[in-house]
């Protein structure tokens, strides 16, 4: 019955792990559960029930931290108000309408749009559209390692 729950607790990391390049598909979170489910089938034996808690306070963390990293960054490289609104829209609609490739783009495009709009310069507004792609691959790069992490602590307690 072990083996059953490490095969689901697998297969829900790796979804998460893909979850983290592909739109909708929620990888933390799922990548989490992996792990939780796993502990519960082991009886919290392998995986202690501290770990599991302390996984799911960073997950919750990490989730309103990656929602926040491109704003984060397009505010650190002075986006304007009008800046980050864009960037945010750009990430909802680029979702929509490009699926993995508007995560990526879209907030690059609405920060460099609402920039020109509210008649900043292009070279302001190309700033802060570059703030806001820092800010994605950060919280990308933070998602990954963090599912990697998680996943040490799964496979090192098979042994």
């Amino acid at each position: 019955m072990t083996v059953l729950f490490a095969v689901l607790g697998s297969f829900l990391i790796l979804v998460g792990l893909i979850g983290v390049f592909v739109p909708l598909i929620p990888g933390i979170p799922l990548a989490w559960l992996g792990l939780f489910v796993y502990a519960i089938g082991t009886g919290f034996e392998r995986i202690s029930l501290l770990t599991v808690v302390v996984f799911f306070v960073l997950m919750v963390i990490i989730v309103v931290l990656d929602f926040l990293a491109p704003v984060l960054g397009a505010r650190k490289y002075r986006a304007s108000r009008y800046g980050i609104l864009g960037a945010f829209l750009g990430l909802v609609g680029g979702i929509i309408l490009f699926g993995f490739w508007g995560i990526i783009l879209g907030p690059f495009i609405g920060a460099f749009s609402a920039e020109l709009v509210v008649k900043r310069q292009a070279r302001g507004a190309l700033k802060s559209a570059v703030g806001t792609f820092i800010g994605f691959v950060v919280g990308s790069l933070m998602k990954v390692i963090f599912i990697l992490i998680m996943s040490g602590f799964f496979i090192a307690s098979w042994f």
